[in-house]
């Protein structure tokens, strides 16, 4: 890649960040509790900003290194806090954060790449079930110490395509005919997603553990 272009997108990213520094001063400044829907253009603004910053860092530096994309994604998501746990037949995925709202575009990316590539390497050095009729739980778990007014409506988060990624790896097929995806939403410590794939006959054991051990769970 040309010295000129490097620099070009070098300094569009410096201009961006310059606005996310601006972002988050004015979000350091807002009454929250006066003003929560300015506070929440901003945050939202300054989110998406740095989502965005981050795509295009990895978009340069697969541009301009030697470093495979692989190989920066599996670093990507140990620092994003990814985590992969399989045991007794069901697998389950953490992810640091809660699920994009849908045409996020950089959102998503931002994090899906780095759970694709870690499930890949998980898949090098364990062993994986291949569900062939399943049961998806997406648990959205929402920091119990933020306000209740955060809770999205589940038709607009951005299942679809995570869906699709944990498939690839675990499923036979994600057709509605061999796949049922289930929601839940949870109060707890941080803000984190956790999916639970399982056999249909595990399901409704896994449901009552949940209800029993979690206070605050949708009813299906």
């Amino acid at each position: 890649m040309e010295k000129q272009i490097i620099t070009q997108r070098i300094t569009a990213i410096l201009d961006d960040i310059s606005r996310l520094q601006s972002a988050l001063y004015a979000m350091s400044t807002t009454d929250l509790q006066r003003y929560h829907d300015n506070y929440e253009v901003l945050s939202t603004d300054a989110a998406l900003r740095g989502e965005n910053i981050a795509c295009r860092l990895r978009h340069l530096i697969y541009a301009t290194t030697g470093i495979k994309k692989s190989e920066y994604m599996q670093s990507a998501a140990v620092m994003q806090g990814v985590q992969i746990h399989c045991e007794n037949g069901m697998v389950e995925i953490t992810l640091p954060a809660l699920l994009p709202k849908r045409k996020q575009r950089q959102s998503s990316e931002f994090l899906l790449d780095p759970i694709y590539f870690a499930l890949s390497g998980y898949a090098d050095s364990h062993t994986l079930p291949k569900f062939t009729h399943c049961v998806v739980c997406f648990s959205h778990i929402y920091c119990r110490d933020l306000p209740a007014r955060r809770v999205r409506d589940y038709d607009n988060l951005e299942l679809k395509q995570l869906l699709d990624v944990v498939s690839t790896f675990i499923m036979a097929d994600d057709s509605g005919l061999l796949c049922d995806a289930y929601n839940t939403t949870e109060l707890g410590d941080t803000d984190c997603t956790r999916i639970s794939v399982m056999d249909q006959d595990h399901f409704f054991e896994w449901l009552e553990e949940r209800k029993n051990s979690v206070k605050a769970i949708s009813d299906f």
